[in-house]
């Protein structure tokens, strides 16, 4: 690594990255420009704390570019904590995008971004309140298993200003006056159940006036907020390792390092640490590529796999008439040397 990459290193650890995003930061020379730009626009760099660094590095990777002008005035916000939530920053940004490079009044822009507003706590608890009168049917009858998300979710969308801990803290506390301790039942793992194959019917269905319909299933896995699609497969993994005392890796699917977000990183992580789970460790798909590479070709060395060059829809319809792809039996010879030209 060269010096100067040595001391971008050293300047984004200080904005409170961690030590592998900051390696794939600057293998990404726009966001390395962009965040060091920010960082001097923001006279830190001897450093500052994470929640800061974390805007600092949304707004190198998320500014409006047609606003440039205006982003030293945004930092200014953030360096004295007039800004401090995601949810502000995505405000400004918004704001700003609208404005361009025009001038603006600073009163409209604190207005749109919240800025002074400090939520009294009492406040978020009657809104907490009204939510959970709001959905107290369903929450009795789910109990545990109740999507805390969307309660959060009304909650800031009544209150987007309100301190989110705050919110989180007061949620638990409504579930368990509501609720009481978790049981038994609550901790239990929910079954899935089958769903019984139609038998094929050859001949042409006649329509019926009066169907019945099916019972609703109950989606067992409401309790985890949307729109993460991952979450049900961390229930299980999770749940399962704690119930059968074994231990579970929290792992990213980085298949582009360069491509990802600290954000999205530290959400995910913050997530699984407010449902209660702790990994055993944090790893990382990328962690893996030379393994994998090197999987990939035993297998086309074993003849179980092979370089296929067909569609998207010709797989589709390969698949459905259980046919093998033209390019199955492509000579493992050939296989490897396109795999290795190709990756």
């Amino acid at each position: 690594m060269v010096v100067k990459e040595e001391e971008r290193l050293e300047l984004f650890l200080k904005t409170g990255l961690d030590e592998r995003t900051a390696r794939n930061t600057i293998a990404n020379n726009k966001v390395t420009n962009n965040l060091t730009a920010v960082i001097h626009e923001a006279v830190f760099t001897g450093g500052c704390n994470r929640a800061i660094g974390n805007l600092l590095y949304t707004v190198a990777t998320k500014y409006p570019a047609n606003a440039l002008i205006h982003r030293p005035a945004l930092l200014g916000y953030i360096v004295t904590t007039k800004i401090k939530t995601p949810a502000q920053l995505e405000a400004a940004f918004s704001f700003l995008s609208s404005t361009a490079s025009e001038s603006f009044e600073l009163k409209g822009f604190e207005e749109v971004c919240g800025v002074g507003v400090e939520v009294p706590e009492e406040d978020i608890e009657r809104t907490v309140n009204e939510v959970f009168e709001q959905n107290k049917g369903s929450i009795l009858e789910l109990r545990y298993r109740t999507n805390v998300g969307d309660l959060f979710g009304h909650v800031c969308k009544m209150l987007p200003w309100a301190d989110p801990k705050i919110v989180k803290k007061l949620i638990d506390a409504k579930l368990y006056e509501l609720l009481g301790g978790r049981t038994a039942a609550d901790n239990e793992k929910p079954s899935e159940q089958k769903k019984e194959k139609p038998a094929k019917v050859e001949d042409k269905e006649v329509a019926d006036d009066n169907p019945v319909q099916p019972p609703e299933e109950l989606n067992p896995f409401l309790i985890f907020p949307n729109p993460e699609e991952n979450f049900k497969a961390m229930f299980v993994s999770f749940g399962l390792a704690k119930e059968q005392g074994g231990c579970c890796y929290l792992r990213y699917d980085d298949t582009n390092p360069e491509a990802e977000k600290k954000e999205y990183i530290d959400h995910i992580e913050e997530t699984v640490e407010w449902m209660g789970w702790k990994p055993f460790k944090i790893t990382y798909t990328s962690d893996y590529f030379q393994e994998l590479y090197e999987l990939a070709v035993e297998l086309i060395q074993r003849g179980h796999a092979n370089v296929d060059h067909q569609t998207p829809e010709e797989i589709k319809e390969y698949r459905e008439k259980k046919m093998n792809s033209p390019w199955r039996d492509r000579p493992i010879a050939e296989s490897l040397k396109l795999f290795e030209f190709e990756t």
